[in-house]
């Protein structure tokens, strides 16, 4: 009974920060008249992807599905390597605190394993830890965007 209490509690958690994380970013988006300074660069690209990706992995976690995780999650792969590479050729900026770049790409490398250990979890399908792994991972949207978003 307990499980289930903190199981239902932990996705209602979930289910809300993922309508906070997406409602700001439609707002950012909204407020810059459907156009973002950087749009077209990997990172907006990455943003847009993981978007799509979160709908899926809540639902999924939600139902105790991890072959619905797995799969939202394949669309994931390179992303990082090609945000990574706008980085270095420098087509990919961030709109705030543009001198602590180094940081982001730390918090991007660290979320992308978090993101591994996700699929791990759900080709597994252990509900628990796709949970945890999520909410973790939604809280680092979250510090992200406060760091490096306008």
């Amino acid at each position: 009974m307990e499980q289930r209490v903190f199981t239902k509690a932990a996705v209602m958690l979930i289910v809300f920060l993922f309508m906070f994380v997406t409602s700001q970013w439609a707002w950012s988006h909204d407020n810059h008249g459907g156009k973002d300074e950087h749009t077209g660069s990997a990172l907006v690209e990455e943003m847009l992807k993981l978007d799509g990706v979160f709908h899926e992995v809540v639902s999924g976690v939600a139902l105790g599905d991890g072959e619905r995780v797995h799969k939202a999650l394949e669309n994931m792969h390179g992303t990082l390597e090609k945000t990574h590479e706008g980085v270095r050729s420098g087509t990919v900026s961030i709109p705030k605190n543009k001198q602590n770049l180094k940081e982001f790409v730390k918090l991007d490398k660290a979320f992308h394993k978090e993101l591994e250990a996700l699929a791990h979890a759900a080709h597994e399908n252990n509900q628990k830890v796709m949970l945890v792994l999520t909410k973790k991972l939604l809280d680092g949207c979250v510090n992200c965007h406060s760091k490096f978003r306008n």
